[in-house]
This record gives C-alpha cells, sequence and structure tokens, in this order.
C-alpha cells in the first residue's frame, strides 16, 4: 500500500521530531507506542497558532470558547445537545481532570473500578490519589461485562464512596460502548450510588460502520460526568487543554472544583483545540479515511507475517490490542513485577522481546492491568511504509529464534 496523505510524513521527516514518541528509543527503533498520530496538524490549528503568536496572545486560559466549540462539534457530529457550557469546567489534561474530579466524588481508601485492559494512567493516577482501584475486566469479545460491573458496583459502595472510570471509545482495544451498555452502567451505578467518570477523548476517532454515544447522553448519565479533548482527533498532545461537563444532577458537583484547576490549561491550547473543532473537520475526516486503510492494512500484514497473532480489529482509535498468547514459548511467558500495571515505561512481555529482537517498540501489556501480560499494544496511525517494515521486522525477529 503506498504512502499516501496525511500519512505520508517519511521516516526522515519523522526522526527529527523532539517529542517523546521519538526520544524515547534508540535511532533504529520504530516507535509504535505511544499515542501519537504522524501527521502534520490541521490548517485551521497552524493558522490560529501563528497569529496568536503574532499578536502575542500567550497569556492564560479563560472562558468558555472551548466547551462552546465543543458542544457545537458534538451536535454537528453525534446529534447531541447535553454538552452545556453552563454544566463544565476548563482543565488541564483529561487525566489531570479525572483526577480532580476523583478528589470530589471519592476519599482516601475508596475504590475506583476500571475495566481492564485498559489506558494505564487510570491505575496510576487513582493510586496515587490513595483509591483502591478494582478491575473488572473486559470479556473476551472486549465488552464490558454488564454483570460484573453491577456486583463491583454494590460490592464497592458498601465500603464508602466509590466511582467508576469509564473508557469510551475504550483504549486499547477501540472498542465503541453501545448505548444499551452505557445505558446498563448508568442504571448499575444509579442504584449502587456510584459516580461514573467517562473518559470520551478518543471519540472524535469513532470509525466508518460505528456509533458512537455521549455517555451523558444515555437515561441515568446526567448523573455522571464526561471528560473530552481535541487532543487525539487532532494529535494535539503537546497542546495542553481539555474540558470537563457534568450532567445535569451532577453540576453542583462540578462546581466545586477549585478554581485553581482552571489554572493549567495552555493558553494557545485552547486556541488550537478550539479551531479544530470548529474549522478541522476536512483534516479529522482525511485521517480517518486514513486509519481506515491501515487497520486494513494492519490485518492483512499480520495475517501474512505474523498469523498466529490474535487482534480482534477496533471500531475506534488507532490502537491495536494484539495478543502474543500463542507465542508464548517464543516470547515467554511475559510475566513482570506487579508495579508494571499502570506503568508505561516498563519493558515487558512481547513489547521487551521485539524491542530487543526486531528494533520495534510497543506499549508493554501488562501496564493495561489483568491480563495483558502476554499483549501490547501497536499504534498504526502512521505511514503504510512505516507500518509495513514493522511488522516484517517483527516477523523476521520470530523467524530468527527458531
Amino acid at each position: 500500500m503506498p504512502d499516501v496523505p496525511p500519512f505520508d510524513l517519511t521516516l526522515t521527516e519523522l526522526r527529527q521530531r523532539t517529542s517523546y514518541k521519538w526520544q524515547a528509543a534508540a535511532p533504529d527503533v520504530l516507535p509504535l507506542f505511544v499515542a501519537e498520530m504522524d501527521v502534520m496538524p490541521a490548517e485551521a490549528v497552524l493558522e490560529v497558532l501563528a497569529a496568536a503568536l503574532e499578536r502575542g496572545d500567550t497569556g492564560y486560559a479563560t472562558g468558555s470558547c472551548y466547551a462552546e466549540a465543543y458542544a457545537s462539534f458534538a451536535e454537528e457530529r453525534w446529534s447531541f445537545t447535553g454538552f452545556e457550557p453552563a454544566r463544565s469546567a476548563l482543565v488541564p489534561d483529561v487525566m489531570l481532570g479525572a483526577a480532580e474530579l476523583l478528589k470530589l466524588l471519592t476519599g482516601p481508601g475508596d475504590q475506583v473500578i476500571v475495566t481492564p485492559p485498559v489506558y494505564p494512567p487510570f491505575y496510576a493516577f487513582a493510586e496515587h490519589l490513595g483509591r483502591r482501584v478494582v478491575e473488572v475486566p473486559l470479556t473476551s469479545e472486549h465488552r464490558l461485562d454488564l454483570g460484573a460491573l453491577e456486583e463491583a458496583f454494590q460490592a464497592a459502595r458498601r465500603h464508602g464512596r466509590a466511582a467508576f472510570l469509564l473508557c469510551n471509545p475504550h483504549n486499547p482495544t477501540g472498542t465503541v460502548h453501545s448505548a444499551e451498555e452505557l445505558t446498563a452502567v448508568a442504571a448499575a451505578a444509579g442504584e449502587a450510588g456510584v459516580a461514573v467518570v467517562a473518559d470520551e477523548i478518543h471519540a472524535p476517532l469513532v470509525l466508518a460502520g460505528a456509533q458512537f454515544t455521549p455517555y451523558l447522553s444515555v437515561p441515568g448519565g446526567e448523573r455522571g460526568f464526561a471528560l473530552v479533548s481535541a487532543s487525539k482527533g487532532w494529535n494535539l498532545p503537546g497542546l495542553k487543554a481539555a474540558v470537563a461537563f457534568a450532567g445535569k444532577e451532577a453540576a453542583g458537583d462540578l462546581a466545586r472544583l477549585p478554581e485553581e484547576v482552571s489554572h493549567g490549561p495552555s493558553h494557545l491550547g485552547v486556541i488550537a483545540h478550539t479551531a479544530a473543532l470548529l474549522q478541522g473537520g476536512e483534516w479529522l475526516a482525511a485521517v480517518l479515511a486514513g486509519l481506515e486503510r491501515n487497520r486494513s492494512l494492519l490485518g492483512e500484514l499480520l495475517a501474512h507475517h505474523l498469523p498466529a497473532v490474535a487482534w480482534r480489529p477496533g471500531a475506534a482509535t488507532y490502537l491495536a490490542w494484539l495478543d502474543f498468547s500463542e507465542l508464548a514459548a517464543v516470547l515467554g511467558d511475559g510475566k513482570s513485577e506487579p508495579a508494571a500495571r499502570g506503568d508505561v515505561s516498563v519493558r515487558s512481555g512481547p513489547a521487551a522481546w521485539f524491542l530487543e529482537h526486531s528494533r520495534v517498540l510497543l506499549s508493554s501489556g501488562a501496564a493495561f492491568g489483568a491480563g495483558g501480560e502476554l499483549c501490547a499494544r501497536l499504534n498504526f496511525a502512521t505511514s503504510a511504509s512505516i507500518l509495513t517494515e514493522a511488522v516484517e521486522r517483527m516477523a523476521a525477529g520470530l523467524a530468527a529464534a527458531g
């Protein structure tokens, strides 16, 4: 498959970048781990940032323009009008926003429920706050286990206040939770008195054939919270900014968010994210088309070069959750220290093996929680050339190992 825009940057061009993705490993390593896309920014983003710098507009962030832009984007894209700027707060990023909400909704020793495999900072942030993380793994089909969640909600509430960190679309599986599933979650959480905090950062990256449902849109969702950002959809993680929205019945809790939390977002980040949401539609459409091509290409490459690797393609994101269980005899059993859970810096299991033997850097599955020891996360938001070379390198490493 030829390299086509927007995923047509060469390896030489990408290695000039100084971001984490391109500085975390040696120059001979192909990095397909951290969630950065190998694309150029949307023209609308470049223009507003250049204009802001030209006029010296580099002060502190303020105002509701970001929340208003997201509300407009959501209404146009999902026909949902419930992202109310009056019930919103500017936060530095999604995870810091989640941490601040957990401070409001739970106390030290209270339980925070997560659904592994799941974004590693869910563990790190909750544990740093002194909360106890409870795991309710996804099913083998990467769906929410609604019965197990209901039991966990009831059990958690008996020990104090509790919260559920919901990832939708789900990182790393790319699952888009259905309206029916989210309605069931809201009902179970409401019955048990568990607060739901939804990380919806990947919502703009739902691929063709799938439908994203905002958590606040389902019956019972009015008691919950949603954390949103243009960071992932438009590849702006270096321009920190996000918005926390509350449902109607949760507005009072959000109003208790300390004023100083709003000091963290970048003013340039707010400007860039707002422009992306309002003017970056064509750019996003091109990215989504490219991601669909790459998702298909990855499936073909795995089938041809790594047929023993199991992958259930997700309906959203640019992340692939790869299961290397059938290769355990070659790669090892994937065991790692307990501290690996939530620690994205740990190199264990298949990720460590392929880094050493193939010079391809993936995210270690152990960091994503229970059951991830023989898995790894691969980021396919890159050129077809790089993606192809990475899989071929992995296959060559296995062949050399016999």
